[in-house]
């Protein structure tokens, strides 16, 4: 009676052994590939699943979206600048048999496909290039990743440039060449800002030559403007070319009046001795 109570005992245990490493739990995330003695026999969909011990074995794969970070590669761009480049890249399994069966570690060989293609893309472009361009350099890599990894199962959705690592020396000298261009805009618009100011001068001026009292009415306004301060010295600068032309005008008039004047024309006035004498007259200025 006791020995057929052991034997129940161990089989009931046998039983509850061998039903546990029946039962197999696939997430909803996972797909399950079944193996039966080496052989494989299909897929098997989320849920509780059963499978014969020992014999089967279930493979569970999950095709999540993997986030992979790109190790800092050195790499010679094609103009001969080194630099270090890292990057990020995102791939899911779309084939669970083919990520199975066809390569032994999938995440190990996409990580150094991705290392080696990052190498090889990015030694084919200058360094201005790989700055300026770096959407054509995700899409390239990302399309040779893409190419390989079909066979895989493995489909690469995203590949990112993450950082770039410049030498000290070449940032001193794009640092420099930025300056230099900010100098040259500067100059440029410097110079345009002087043609236009000399244009509106220049009709300025034109206007002022066809309208005489436009000159005196801007004269004014400057006093005004030089009054405000409450200067107790105003120097105002007169028009020199008028100024001269006036000046010549009047040097004319008294030499005119000069030449035609006679002495004995003059009235004659009593002198301190009781003499008559000129009357003496004077010039004005």
């Amino acid at each position: 009676m006791q020995t057929l109570i052991a034997v129940g005992v161990v089989v009931a245990v046998l039983l509850l052994v061998g039903l546990v490493m029946a039962l197999r739990l696939v997430w909803q995330y996972e797909q399950g590939v079944l193996f039966r003695l080496g052989r494989l026999r299909g897929t098997r969909a989320p849920g509780l699943r059963v499978i014969i011990p020992v014999i089967d074995q279930l493979r569970k794969v999950s095709l999540r979206i993997v986030t992979m970070p790109i190790q800092s590669q050195g790499i010679i761009t094609r103009d001969n600048v080194s630099v270090d480049v890292s990057a990020v890249a995102y791939f899911r399994v779309v084939d669970a048999v083919k990520s199975v069966v066809a390569i032994e570690n999938v995440h190990a060989a996409i990580n150094q496909i991705a290392q080696t293609t990052l190498r090889k893309v990015v030694g084919q472009h200058t360094l201005d290039q790989t700055l300026a361009e770096t959407d054509t350099i995700n899409l390239d890599i990302r399309k040779i990743l893409d190419d390989t990894t079909a066979s895989w199962g493995v489909e690469v959705t995203l590949v990112e440039l993450k950082d770039i690592q410049l030498p000290e020396t070449m940032k001193r000298a794009m640092a420099k060449q930025a300056e230099a261009e900010r100098e040259k805009r500067a100059k440029i618009i410097n110079a345009e800002g002087e043609s236009l100011a000399a244009a509106a001068l220049g009709q300025a001026s034109d206007t002022m030559m066809a309208h005489p009292l436009a000159l005196q009415l801007r004269n004014l306004q400057s006093l005004v403007e030089i009054g405000v301060d409450k200067n107790t010295t105003v120097v105002f600068p007169a028009p020199l070319m008028s100024t001269i032309e006036e000046l010549g005008a009047f040097l004319q008039r008294e030499g005119a009046s000069a030449s035609t004047w006679d002495p004995r024309l003059e009235p004659a006035v009593p002198t301190a001795n009781g003499a008559a004498g000129p009357v003496a007259t004077s010039l004005p200025g």
